[in-house]
């Protein structure tokens, strides 16, 4: 930073400033208005200035960056107030305007202003993917040292005073507000490919997933921003996937990557998230998914629940998003009801699982325990693929818990192996939903993956992904998230049958989570999202 001389400085023995008397920036105390400012009488048109130092209503100095700010004489409008209201005499005016008009000759070049503002604004304002975490840590405190991560949690205990009591007394807040785009920059920054390129040279879907899960949790944070407080109250985490639906667009490893997204729904203590991801494509970004996460808020300990913001729609558009919120909390009230680990399957299932069980009967036995399969099928049991993980320090989340994301993307890879090994043809993701965030898994447990295609259709294949976790002390096992993909394979895969109760109730529950995806979609040959 350098100053240039402006209006004249007080003579000896006058009241003088002090030398590190600084002007408040542009904008405050009415010195500013778009495209100049005022001082005292005499208005100066500034593009590209920094501070303005005024001394009893006097231009000093002018603060630029680096490069020369040209000063043009415009309108005079007086101040209102203090300091920046004094009188000049007309010879003052006369001395400091050619001082300003001297200065044009000598400063040329513009630089960034205050007002004016970047001259490109897309490129600064824009979050990049790799800074979402780091922002999320400067929100709730969270240490970047493993070891610090206990003092960091106690801290934050601290914070169980800014939480409201209700939510009639925390302020309404827009959809507006928490809208935010992030980018990936693959095209601009090659750097970044390596970690999302799969060994065909495709995109890893799985790490789509991780991005979408933090900047999630992000979007439900800016939506409760406390301006008061450093850090928030609040400890956020993701509940559900409730739907990702994959668009026709291909994903190519060598353009950039926009997200965006913003809280479409509240609740008393939870948030429906709407994101969705483009991909550059010449001077345009083309959609390529839209994803719905269902976050939820408790208290600085993550003990228990806490209230969140309102939100108020605006607009027709905003409406029926908000009424398609209340939609989705009943459609996955009714279908959690609805679940086959409560109520019987319908007589429609029933009669399919019989047929299907007769079809797998042999002809040359009277008899239920003779059991062959039907041509181009395959036995449940024999489409498996399991896992195991070390659940490390470094795939901790904000909250030093497993990272929800990582769990993500696991699963994902695995069930991509899982349709890949029984189709026989590179798969490609069509849809994901329902994934239930159970339990949180602990940093130092053993992570359980096990993988299985139960139900196909033509080209289609869905996979349903059971995790649980056993600590290194206990043998015991706990569920902690149920995962379903729904993939499409580049040719007709075979059946898959069920050969026990419990594998038949796996096989309709796949069948209702892929009739939920609602018309299947065609994959094109462009369409490259693997893991």
């Amino acid at each position: 930073m350098s100053w240039a001389a402006g209006a004249a400085w007080p003579r000896p023995g006058s009241d003088s400033p002090p030398p590190d008397t600084e002007a408040p920036p542009l904008g405050s105390a009415g010195l500013a208005r778009e495209g100049g400012t005022s001082l005292c009488g005499l208005a100066v048109r500034v593009r590209s200035c920094e501070r303005v130092l005024v001394w009893r209503g006097r231009a000093l100095a002018v603060c630029v960056s680096h490069s020369p700010l040209p000063l043009l004489p415009s309108t005079i409008c007086a101040p209102s107030r203090g300091l920046w209201c004094c009188a000049w005499q007309q010879s003052a005016m006369r001395r400091a305007a050619l001082r300003l008009c001297t200065l044009r000759k000598v400063l040329l070049t513009p630089v960034r202003g205050l007002i004016q503002g970047s001259q490109h604004p897309e490129k600064e304002s824009v979050l990049h993917v790799y800074e979402v975490r780091d922002k999320l840590r400067e929100i709730v405190g969270a240490s970047t040292n493993w070891r610090d991560h206990m003092k960091a949690m106690e801290e934050r205990k601290l914070l169980h005073s800014f939480l409201a009591k209700s939510q009639e007394g925390l302020p309404p807040r827009r959809m507006k507000d928490s809208y935010i785009e992030v980018l990936l920059p693959l095209g601009s920054q090659p750097a970044l490919r390596e970690k999302y390129l799969t060994f065909q040279n495709t995109i890893r879907f799985g790490r789509i997933l991780e991005d979408l899960d933090s900047l999630g949790v992000l979007i439900c944070y800016m939506h409760n921003k406390i301006p008061s407080a450093n850090m928030s109250p609040l400890s956020i985490v993701t509940a559900l996937v409730d739907k990702i639906d994959m668009c026709k667009s291909g994903l190519s490893s060598e353009q950039d990557i926009k997200f965006s997204g913003h809280v479409s729904w509240v609740g008393k203590t939870s948030m429906e998230v709407k994101m969705q991801m483009f991909q550059s494509h010449g001077n345009d970004f083309s959609p390529v998914l839209d994803a719905t996460f269902v976050m939820v808020a408790r208290d600085s300990e993550n003990k228990g629940p806490a209230f969140v913001n309102p939100l108020i729609p605006e607009g027709p558009e905003e409406e029926e998003l908000f009424r398609q919120g209340e939609l989705n909390k009943g459609r996955r009230v009714a279908f959690s009801s609805m679940s086959l680990l409560k109520m019987a399957p319908s007589a429609k299932e029933r009669t399919t699982i019989h047929e299907m069980f007769l079809s797998t009967l042999d002809p040359k036995t009277i008899s239920f325990r003779s059991r062959v399969l039907p041509p181009n099928a395959v036995w449940m049991e024999d489409s498996k693929l399991k896992s195991l993980e070390v659940c490390h320090p470094q795939e901790r989340n904000i909250f030093n818990r497993i990272f929800g994301g990582f769990l993500m993307r696991k699963a994902y890879e695995l069930g991509w192996a899982t349709a890949y090994n029984f189709g026989g043809s590179r798969p490609f993701v069509v849809a994901v939903d329902d994934i239930m965030f159970q339990k949180p898994v602990e940093v130092g447990s053993l992570l359980f993956l096990s993988s299985q295609v139960c139900f196909t259709q033509d080209k289609y294949i869905q996979v349903r992904v059971h995790s649980e976790v056993s600590s290194l002390q206990s043998k015991e096992h706990r569920t902690t998230n149920v995962f379903h993909f729904t993939f499409m394979s580049e040719k007709d895969v075979p059946l898959v049958f069920p050969r026990t109760y419990g594998e038949s109730m796996l096989y309709l529950d796949g069948q209702r989570h892929f009739n939920s995806m609602g018309v299947p979609v065609a994959v094109k040959k462009e369409y490259r999202v693997e893991p």
